[in-house]
């Protein structure tokens, strides 16, 4: 005789619990973009291209993306595009309210110190922003300061320390510029279009243009 033991079956309630869903939040975009600075013994020339893209998707082929901030002094930008006009808005404000107070314009070196600082103060939600600062310094030389965008700066040649530099004309520097950019337009879709070049002397500064591949 064979027994049958029977157990209750457990019954399943009339509810589903789901797993929590993780959510992700990205307020950054990345627009984009290349900038490039070189400084010499009395000028220092900076160049941006001019397409604002992202993704596949190209926004203009025509946006500026450097900000002179003094007859001496140009930031480039690069990124973020919305973080940029906000961080160039700032920094223009700062720098009204230093020349209201002090009765004077802010020096390159000034102005650099100013961004190093705008940009440490949000370092726990940066402007998604690349910055270059170029112009001359308070002796008339040429100087650049590239940014991260939590504000850490370098000057110099960065892994080229030790390295003799070779004195650099204007010609010269327009020239590695537009090789640097033309290659650049091969490797990456966000450059492209055409190159902004502005030359900044104690004469003031100059501006130019030369024309990328436009696919």
């Amino acid at each position: 005789m064979a027994f049958i033991t029977e157990y209750p079956s457990r019954s399943l309630p009339d509810y589903e619990t789901q797993a929590a869903k993780m959510k992700s939040f990205n307020p950054y975009a990345d627009n984009g973009g290349s900038v490039i600075a070189l400084a010499g013994d009395d000028f220092c020339v900076i160049a941006a291209d001019t397409r604002l893209s992202a993704g596949f998707s190209i926004y203009t082929r025509e946006q500026q993306k450097l900000f002179p901030l003094s007859s001496k002094t140009i930031l480039g930008c690069s990124g973020c595009w919305c973080d940029t006009l906000m961080l160039t808005k700032l920094l223009t404000a700062r720098m009204q309210i230093y020349e209201y107070e002090h009765q004077k314009k802010m020096t390159t070196q000034a102005i650099a110190q100013t961004l190093s600082i705008m940009l440490y103060y949000k370092r726990f939600f940066p402007y998604y922003v690349s910055n270059i600062l170029g112009g001359l310094d308070e002796d008339g030389k040429g100087c650049v300061f590239s940014y991260d965008p939590i504000g850490h700066c370098e000057i110099g040649y960065k892994n080229q320390e030790g390295v003799e530099p070779i004195p650099l004309t204007q010609e010269r520097a327009i020239a590695i510029i537009k090789d640097v950019f033309v290659s650049a337009a091969e490797r990456d879709i966000y450059t492209g279009d055409s190159i902004c070049i502005k030359m900044i002397t104690n004469d003031g500064i100059q501006d130019s243009s030369y024309e990328l591949r436009k696919d």
